[in-house]
C-alpha cells in the first residue's frame, strides 16, 4: 500500500512538472521591457501601461469562448480585490464593447476589462489563451504564464 502511494506521488509530481514545463515552453519570448500599449476599457476610456509605472501590473489575455479563461476569472477577481495596489487587466481578444460588458457582468469580473487590438496581441505574441504577463514596477516582464493560472501561482508571480 505504501509503495502504491509512493508511485502515485511520483507520477503526480512528474505530471505536474511536465505540464508546468510544457506551459513554460509555450510562453512567448518577450523583450525584457514590456511593450507599451494604450487600449480602451469597456466605457471607451483609453488606458495605457505607462499610467501604472511604479506598480506591478498583471495582464490576462482572454476570450469569452475560452473555457480555461473563464475558469480562471474568479482567481483574478479575488486577487484584484485582495491586492488593490496591483492593477489587474483582463485584455479581451474577442467581442464587441457591449458583448464584453455583458460577459464581464455575468462572469462577475471585478477588474478592468480592456479591448485588445492587433498591435497588443502582436507585441505580446499572444498565440494561446489564457496568457498572463506580470510586469514589475520598472516596466520589466517579470513572468509569463500560458494556461490556467491558479491563485498560488499568481501570488508567487506578483511578489
Amino acid at each position: 500500500m505504501v509503495k502504491d502511494w509512493g508511485i502515485a506521488l511520483i507520477l503526480t509530481a512528474f505530471g505536474f512538472l511536465l505540464l508546468t514545463s510544457y506551459a513554460k515552453m509555450q510562453a512567448p519570448d518577450l523583450p525584457d521591457t514590456a511593450p507599451s500599449w494604450s487600449l480602451e476599457n469597456l466605457e471607451g476610456k483609453t488606458v495605457s501601461l505607462e499610467d501604472f509605472r511604479g506598480k506591478t501590473v498583471v495582464l490576462n489575455f482572454w476570450a469569452t469562448w475560452c473555457a480555461p479563461c473563464v475558469t480562471e476569472i474568479p482567481t483574478f477577481s479575488a486577487f484584484a480585490k485582495e491586492n488593490p495596489d496591483i492593477p489587474v487587466f483582463g485584455i479581451a481578444v474577442d467581442g464587441s464593447r457591449s458583448s464584453l460588458r455583458r460577459a464581464a457582468k455575468s462572469l462577475k469580473i471585478s477588474y478592468p476589462v480592456l479591448m485588445a487590438d492587433s498591435k497588443v496581441k502582436s507585441a505580446y505574441k499572444v498565440s494561446s489563451l489564457p496568457t498572463t504577463v506580470v510586469i514589475d514596477p520598472q516596466g520589466q516582464v517579470k513572468d509569463i504564464h500560458v494556461g490556467i493560472m491558479l491563485g498560488p501561482q499568481l501570488r508567487w508571480a506578483t511578489r
